[in-house]
């Protein structure tokens, strides 16, 4: 065959025999031929025989409309690489799958047409557009699913090469066990002239480096404030072969930077691959103060951010290639922006995502102060976007919902609810779809404040600064950063959740502090202070990681450098730690593992800011499913 008559979007000629393997026996095309002028040889005959056996009609028409413009294509080897028609409809891939309720002629007459021009690009937001599984002989696992007629859109945790991540939260938990993790360490604010860093540690109990940092990477930059970090691709592209979790993003909260690291070709000591400077995503996208990064089955990132190159508000979020990492502007409608911006989450499913707010980067930049919450500057709303349009819906303003920061859908995608934890007023807010298609939220977790003397106001709230759903949507976990304690929901029912946890690890209300408790509805007695192989720890329960299998919980205590030095000195000085604690997964409960410590107060440069946690396959904050 010709190179030009083969649909391999790479460009090269068909390299392999022709066979039942290569192209699905739905998707083959009758050979072409002239009115009086038929071409000898075997492979018009075996063409022959397959368009007899399908598509006669069609295929024969589409046939002597190719002859009469002179082009002769046969036996397509690599049809199979034409992203509509690739999937074979027995397997069950497709969502609906309505090709298979369509007669082998009409088929074949959409197929011819298909093939004609390119597949437009908005199709593949649709479930029978996606990208096939099978680009190859059918492995012995995937007849056996096949002959077994396994439900749409299952796929087992071992597939082959599927893409990347998992095809369901439920296939995620029995994933293999962390054995390191990578986490940004910051030293702005610190005192330490010096570039923040990804810090890569081992977590595997078996491994003579447990509980060690085995290898730092340096930014090129002083000052960045790295905060949180995604990847270029996660669960989210599963069933996209192409695709692989090969890159950590990770913004800058303040210098707008984004640096992306490679992390496949030396797991245990990754390489910067890539810096995309602030000017550039400044023309591009008019956007500064880089926060929460997603992938999206796009093959794209997602970066939001908190604000305009003035510090001024503005929610709005920045798109990289998935590929190249060049910024191609905005996801957001030309001015559709949300006032202030901080974390999302979409649920495609539901044509939906929703975004939080902060505040302006002018109001948080340097500290708090409570006059700014006076001032109505601290955000309290949550935004709908249609997902499709690209554009803000709904507006959702919360009753006892300050500062609401980082939000989370139910991991089923077909959930049309989750929770947010709203900072300030220290409440779990939960969101829902109405039978409308409108959306509500409700308060459904209060923590009380304390009364307290010797702080910077009489009462001190938990200030909720992180939350997570294990992957099979049953614990939901929050860190109360000042309070000290992390807490373990169960949410088997939304609407009513029970506390089946709770751990103090630090905060501000320790014995022989500074601060005295005059009033507690929840505790008779201030909490000791925590003490983990003789380092006592400073700060408070923050950023947490849930183990797949949902049984270790890994915790930081270093919120923001400058929110760090202004409530908690001696984490400054100290530096930050990493600790691990034990989940009872099935009555419940939490308990500090005494003998896991990452102690960054010891840093070869001086004390760091450990802040968000990252597995190398995935975990339960960076993966969506669609």
């Amino acid at each position: 065959m010709r190179q030009e008559n083969c649909l391999n979007p790479g460009g090269g000629g068909c390299s392999e025999p022709r066979s039942r393997h290569c192209t699905p026996a739905w998707a083959r095309v009758k050979p072409c031929r002239k009115k009086g002028k038929e071409r000898k040889g075997k492979e018009r005959k075996e063409g022959r025989k397959e368009g007899r056996k399908e598509g006669r009609k069609e295929g024969r028409k589409e046939g002597r409309k190719e002859g009469r413009t002179g082009s002769h294509t046969c036996t397509l080897k690599h049809i199979h690489a034409h992203p509509i028609i690739q999937t074979p409809v027995a397997l069950g891939h497709l969502r609906v799958s309505w090709p298979a309720a369509l007669s082998s002629s009409l088929w074949a007459t959409a197929r011819a047409l298909l093939l004609l021009c390119p597949t437009p690009s908005w199709l593949y937001k649709f479930p029978p557009f996606a990208p096939s599984l099978e680009q190859r002989p059918l492995t012995p696992a995937q007849q056996t699913r096949q002959d077994q007629s396994v439900p749409v859109g299952s796929m087992a945790t071992k597939c082959g090469n599927c893409g990347p991540g998992y095809s369901t939260p439920l296939e995620a938990m029995k994933g293999p066990r962390e054995e390191i993790v990578y986490l940004p360490c910051i030293y702005r604010n610190t005192g330490t002239e010096a570039p923040d860093y990804l810090a890569t540690v081992d977590v595997d109990p078996k491994s003579p480096q447990y509980c060690q940092v085995i290898h730092r990477l340096p930014m090129p930059n002083l000052k960045d404030e790295l905060h949180h970090s995604g990847w270029n691709t996660c669960s989210s592209c599963f069933g996209d072969s192409s695709k692989s979790r090969t890159k950590l993003v990770l913004p800058s909260l303040i210098s707008s930077r984004i640096y992306v690291v490679d992390v496949s070709s030396e797991p245990r000591a990754p390489k910067l691959h890539k810096v995309i400077e602030p000017k550039d995503i400044h023309a591009k996208c008019g956007l500064a103060f880089l926060h929460t990064s997603h992938c999206l089955a796009s093959g794209e990132v997602m970066i939001s951010s908190l604000g305009d190159l003035k510090g001024n508000g503005k929610g709005g979020f920045v798109l990289l290639d998935g590929e190249t990492f060049e910024v191609k502007g905005t996801w957001e409608r030309p001015g559709g922006a949300a006032p202030l911006g901080y974390d999302f989450w979409y649920q495609p499913r539901h044509n939906v995502m929703i975004s939080t707010e902060w505040a302006a980067p002018n109001v948080l930049r340097d500290g708090f102060n409570p006059a700014d919450v006076e001032a109505g500057l601290y955000g309290s709303h949550l935004y709908v976007w249609d997902w499709q349009r690209h554009e803000i819906v709904q507006t959702l303003s919360l009753k006892d919902g300050l500062i609401p920061l980082e939000i989370r859908f139910l991991h089923n995608p077909d959930a049309a609810q989750g929770f947010v934890g709203c900072a300030l007023s220290s409440t779990i807010q939960r969101f829902y779809k109405n039978e409308g298609g409108t959306w509500s939220v409700e308060k459904v977790i209060q923590v009380p404040p304390k009364k307290v003397k010797g702080w910077l106001l009489p009462e001190m709230p938990g200030l909720i600064t992180d939350i997570l759903l294990s992957l099979d949507d049953r614990f939901l976990y929050f860190s109360n950063w000042l309070h000290g304690d992390l807490r373990q929901y169960d949410v088997s029912d939304p609407q009513r959740p029970r506390l089946t946890g709770q751990l103090f690890l630090g905060g501000s209300i320790v014995k022989g502090g500074p601060v005295q408790v005059l009033e507690d509805q929840e505790l008779k007695s201030q909490p000791e202070p925590l003490v983990v192989k003789g380092k006592r720890v400073a700060g408070g329960p923050q950023m947490i990681q849930l183990s797949l299998d949902g049984k270790r919980l890994y915790v930081t205590t270093s919120l923001y450098s400058a929110w760090d030095k202004q409530f908690y000195p001696d984490l400054i000085r100290e530096g930050s730690v990493m600790l691990q604690v034990d989940v009872d997964t099935v009555k419940g409960g939490l308990k500090l593992n005494p003998n896991f410590l990452v102690d960054f107060g010891k840093e070869p440069l001086g004390p760091a800011l450990a802040h968000e946690l990252r597995y190398p396959g995935g975990d339960c904050s960076s993966d969506i499913w669609i």
